[in-house]
C-alpha cells in the first residue's frame, strides 16, 4: 500500500478539480443517453474519510423511467424491479429491454444481437433461415408465445438491496455474483412498450452548469493559494535587515 497523503490546502483543491472532473463526464454521459431507451443514469457521490482526501464514488440510479406506448408488438419493458438477461461475447448481462428482433438462427434478440434468455436458454421463435415468424405475444409474466403457442418464459432477475451494478454500456449492467430470479408472480412485462431513459435533458443541463460553477470557483481558489505560496517562499528567501 502507497502512503497517505496528508491533507492540505494544495492537495484538498486537486482532489476537489478531480471529483468535479468526474461528475462533469457522468453528467456528460447522462446528458448524451437521454434519448437512449433503459438507460439509468449515474450519480457521483464523494467518499470521505478521516485523515485522507476525498474521493469520487459512483452509483446508478434504478428508479423506472418513462413507460412509453409504441403498440409495436416487437417492444418490451418491465413495468417495476428487475431485469431481463441476455447472453454476450462477455457473457451474460442484465438489460431493461427494448426492441426485440429474430436472428439466423430463429432465436429472440435485443437490438444489438444478443440473445434473450429465456428460463431454458435462448428462446427461439422460429426455425432457421425461415423468416415467416407468426404474431409474438409476451404475456405478463414474461411467457412467449407464437402463433398461441408457447415457446419459452423470458428470465427476469433481481437484484439485493444496495446492490452495485457495473454498467458496461449500450444499457448492459454486469449481474453480480448472487443470483436472483424475480417471483413470477411479480413480475410485469409490457409488450408494445419501451422504457425511456430515466435522466432528463433539463436535469443535466442544470447539474452541469452547477459542476461548471463549482470547478471554476476551485480553480481560483487554487490560484489563490499558489499565489499565496509564492509569496511566502519569497518573504522567506529574502535576508533579515
Amino acid at each position: 500500500m502507497g502512503a497517505s497523503v496528508r491533507p492540505n490546502g494544495m492537495s484538498s483543491a486537486a482532489a476537489a478539480l478531480r471529483y468535479w472532473e468526474r461528475r462533469q463526464e457522468v453528467a456528460s454521459n447522462n446528458l448524451a443517453n437521454v434519448s437512449t431507451d433503459g438507460f439509468k443514469g449515474q450519480k457521483v457521490f464523494a467518499r470521505m474519510v478521516e485523515g485522507a482526501l476525498p474521493t469520487a464514488d459512483e452509483t446508478t440510479d434504478f428508479s423506472q423511467g418513462t413507460l412509453q406506448t409504441t403498440n409495436n408488438p416487437r417492444d418490451i419493458a418491465l413495468d417495476g424491479p428487475g431485469f431481463f438477461v441476455v447472453k454476450t461475447a462477455n457473457g451474460e448481462r442484465y438489460s431493461r429491454g427494448g426492441s426485440v428482433q429474430v436472428n439466423d438462427s430463429g432465436d429472440l434478440t435485443d437490438s444489438a444481437g444478443n440473445q434473450l434468455l429465456g428460463e431454458n436458454g435462448p428462446i427461439r421463435v422460429a426455425s432457421r433461415g425461415n423468416a415467416d415468424i407468426g404474431a409474438i405475444q409476451v404475456a405478463r409474466d414474461g411467457t412467449v408465445t407464437i402463433d398461441k403457442a408457447d415457446v419459452g418464459r423470458l428470465r427476469i432477475e433481481t437484484i439485493p438491496d444496495k446492490t452495485t451494478l457495473l454498467a458496461e454500456g449500450s444499457g448492459l449492467f454486469i449481474p453480480p455474483a448472487a443470483r436472483m430470479r424475480l417471483a413470477a408472480d411479480t413480475q410485469i412485462v409490457r409488450q408494445g412498450a419501451l422504457e425511456q431513459s430515466n435522466v432528463t435533458p433539463i436535469g443535466q443541463m442544470v447539474d452541469m452548469i452547477s459542476i461548471q460553477r463549482a470547478y471554476t470557483a476551485v480553480q481560483k481558489a487554487v490560484t489563490t493559494l499558489d499565489t499565496v505560496r509564492e509569496i511566502a517562499s519569497t518573504e522567506l528567501a529574502r535576508p533579515a535587515n
